[in-house]
């Protein structure tokens, strides 16, 4: 007995382990840039969320971090190839593109009872189951501001030493991992957005859900920056839902699973965060989901095309037993089928009480 309970004690202590580990993993990077925390603090990001507008000279990149950890403060880079102008995005922008992508609802029917239906369960029920700027040598500082709670510098940068040097000015430390991961960005001669992130209250932790930045430039190919994302620790998730005149696809996987697309089609009205977006007028909107089981594998950016504007949208399925005025199909086809076997029933057993008296009266 006491064998089994240093087990199970071991096993608690392992899973409590791992669980305050994934709270404290550093996010060198998540989706198209890198999150550097203060080298005694941690940050993570449950998830990136990020909306992309293409008319075919400028792609305009919305995104919005949901992070957890005790970091009083983090900085943020992202890669783009030309000038960026930065602002604030729409809070409401991700809700109104879940609600325009939400898979349709329809109910799927069953014949015989499954568990938790009468007579499988104690009571009945319906069996419903949802499916589911300081400087440093090489870096040029070309516009800062403040956005409410972030502090926005636009830099160029000759090399990764130089980008690592104006972090370090501003208190923040380059993973040599990450120096790395820069180099192709350097020699393309791409700029950074580099974004210093604080909470406004004093002593708060970067945590929940963060103000959506709205990233702006020009570019002759709609273009998602993923390379910095090779440097995460555990798999990563990417979520991207792209507005453009036509239905647009990732070339190539780039080392993750294949992109999945979760809706495809034209929004005629869009709502007014999304119109925002869009610009006011119809546009094609995709949304996308592509797992990264091992972002070590990523090796280029996500470059997407035009494909043919097929609609999609995904079925989500309720199983529900299949009823007729309340009560199960199968129990009134049992039903029927007893009321139409009985007379038969009696028949044959009337024919076999007779054959039975008349051999006993003959015997």
């Amino acid at each position: 007995m006491r064998g089994t309970q240093r087990n199970i004690l071991t096993v608690v202590i392992a899973l409590l382990a791992l669980q305050l580990g994934s709270l404290v993993a550093p996010a060198y990077a998540c989706g198209c840039g890198a999150m550097i925390p203060d080298r005694s603090e941690r940050i993570g990001v449950d998830r990136e969320e990020s909306a992309v507008r293409w008319d075919g000279r400028t792609e305009t990149v919305v995104m919005r971090f949901h992070v957890h950890g005790n970091a009083r403060r983090a900085a943020w880079i992202m890669p783009v190839p030309s000038r960026a102008d930065v602002t604030l995005g729409d809070p409401a922008l991700f809700d109104e593109l879940e609600r325009l992508t939400e898979p349709e609802q329809r109910d799927r029917h069953y014949f015989w009872p499954r568990e938790g239906d009468w007579p499988l369960d104690d009571t009945y029920g319906d069996g419903a189951a949802a499916a589911p700027p300081g400087a440093g040598s090489g870096v040029g500082v070309v516009g800062r501001e403040r956005l409410g709670p972030f502090d926005v510098a636009r830099l160029t940068a000759t090399d990764p030493e130089a980008l690592g040097d104006w972090l370090r000015t501003n208190g923040f430390e380059l993973p040599e991992r990450l120096t790395d991961a820069l180099q192709p960005y350097v020699e393309r001669k791409w700029e950074y957005v580099a974004v210093r992130l604080a909470p406004q209250e004093q002593g708060a932790t970067l945590y929940g859900e963060l103000t959506p930045l709205r990233i702006r430039f020009a570019s002759p190919e709609l273009v998602y920056p993923m390379r910095l994302s090779r440097l995460a620790r555990t798999a990563q998730t990417l979520g991207l839902y792209i507005l453009a005149d036509h239905r647009m696809e990732p070339r190539s996987p780039i080392g993750g699973d294949r992109p999945e697309v979760t809706f495809a089609g034209r929004i005629e009205r869009p709502e007014h965060a999304v119109a925002g977006l869009a610009g006011g007028a119809p546009v094609q909107l995709t949304a996308l989901e592509q797992k990264f089981p091992n972002p070590a594998r990523i090796d280029d950016d996500h470059h997407l095309r035009a494909v043919a504007d097929t609609p999609y949208r995904e079925i989500a399925y309720t199983d529900r037993l299949l009823t007729l005025g309340g009560i199960p199909v199968w129990l009134l086809t049992a039903g029927a089928v007893l009321l139409v076997a009985a007379p038969a029933c009696v028949r044959m057993a009337r024919r076999r009480s007779r054959r039975a008296a008349g051999v006993r009266s003959t015997a």
